[in-house]
């Protein structure tokens, strides 16, 4: 595996202010790829996410969720309401490279930290800001929190079937898709300094993020506005495709199809209705109909033995897996997405060793694999203090 002096992103100095998820989860995905991430956080309380804890489980004093998004990161702790940690924070940005922030709108104005005060101090920065909804309009106030983004963006109205209310995404999509945006925009406005010397300000939005994931839709219906939201029947996995696409009970389990030709189905498995139905307009007609003649027939055997059939015709399909049944596959072992990290003891206590996944990123081949684990709140501080020195004076 390569070094991680050998990662793109070497020698690039990051400043994390943010908390939560998508912001930390934004300068982790730079960490991975080589930087060196400073997370600046508050004194005695630290970031919130080492307290919210996702499934209620924590380790070492910290939730597991903030050490899975905060491995590779020192932590320095500086009260920004204290003028003197707020010089020298200041100070610290001259030698940053990026910045990164995710407050409500107006809080870095207020503490002289937003993009035009910090400019002033390094004309090189690359800086970037992560809200709710933006910076105007009449939702920018509002708390930026993925479900939040979600439903305002009309998300949960995509899933389920036409006899469910609202299903939102059983996971913070908004704020994980909003980290792969900040990071890209940072990365791009770091190619950019490189080949001009210029810093520059990229700005995203959970909103964004989720309107950005819907653009086939909304690309659809703002060019028709006949094209709606519809969703279909109990077997149904997109209100946008027809028949056979969905999922299906089997005897042990649950079978996903996708795009497939009903008449084909209908012939590998024998069902006459079906494999008479060689017009695609009838997929979208009898789409009901269609998934309760699969539900049934499909119940009548397992998982394993439909896709002994399906499969060596180059069917699209494939089994739905339970979280169990997930990292118990060969298939979750064959693609290693999964790492150790290890963070070591204080006085009179034992070291914590924890499974996490790594960047789904591969560079030249290999995995971005690393064990530095999460930091404690303030674990580095005096450290940095040393290596940066005070405001005018040279370390």
């Amino acid at each position: 595996m390569a070094s991680e002096t050998d990662r793109p992103l070497d020698g690039i100095l990051v400043l994390d202010f943010s908390q939560f998820l998508a912001g930390p989860v934004a300068a982790m995905r730079l960490a991975d790829l080589g930087a060196r991430v400073i997370k600046i956080e508050r004194p005695g309380v630290g970031d919130i996410g080492r307290t919210l804890a996702f499934a209620g489980k924590s380790a070492d004093g910290d939730t597991i969720s903030f050490h899975a998004m905060n491995r590779n990161k020192e932590s320095v702790a500086a009260d920004l309401k204290d003028p003197a940690d707020l010089a020298w924070v200041k100070h610290l940005v001259t030698k940053a490279d990026v910045i990164i922030q995710n407050f409500r709108p107006g809080v870095m104005e207020r503490i002289g930290l937003d993009y035009e005060s910090v400019r002033e101090l390094n004309p090189a920065i690359v800086y970037a800001s992560a809200t709710g909804y933006g910076d105007t309009g009449p939702w920018k106030d509002r708390p930026g929190q993925d479900l939040l983004a979600q439903s305002v963006s009309g998300m949960p109205w995509l899933t389920g079937s036409r006899d469910d209310g609202p299903v939102p995404v059983g996971l913070s999509i908004a704020d994980h898709l909003m980290s792969c945006h900040i990071a890209q925009g940072v990365t791009a406005l770091l190619v950019r300094r490189f080949r001009t010397g210029l810093g520059g300000y990229v700005q995203t939005s959970l909103l964004e993020a989720m309107l950005d994931l819907q653009f086939e839709l909304l690309s659809t219906h703002l060019n028709d506005a006949t094209v709606g939201v519809h969703r279909g029947g109990e077997h149904s996995a997109n209100a946008f495709l027809s028949a056979p696409y969905g999922t299906y009970p089997t005897s042990d389990g649950y079978l996903a199809l996708a795009m497939n030709p009903v008449n084909r189905i209908g012939e590998l498995l024998g069902i006459a209705e079906l494999a008479a139905m060689t017009d695609p307009g009838v997929w979208w007609e009898k789409q009901d109909a269609i998934g309760e003649l699969l539900a049934a027939h499909f119940a009548l055997q397992t998982t394993d033995h439909w896709l002994a059939i399906l499969d060596p015709a180059d069917v699209w399909c494939a089994p739905v897996l339970t979280l169990e049944q997930l990292v118990d596959h060969d298939g979750f072992a064959a693609i290693a997405m999964t790492q150790q990290v290890r963070r070591e003891p204080v006085a009179g206590a034992d070291p914590i060793t924890l499974t996490t996944t790594r960047s789904p990123i591969r560079i030249d081949g290999e995995a971005l694999n690393g064990s530095r684990p999460s930091p404690r709140l303030g674990e580095h501080t005096e450290k940095v203090r040393a290596e940066f020195g005070e405001p005018g004076v040279t370390p």
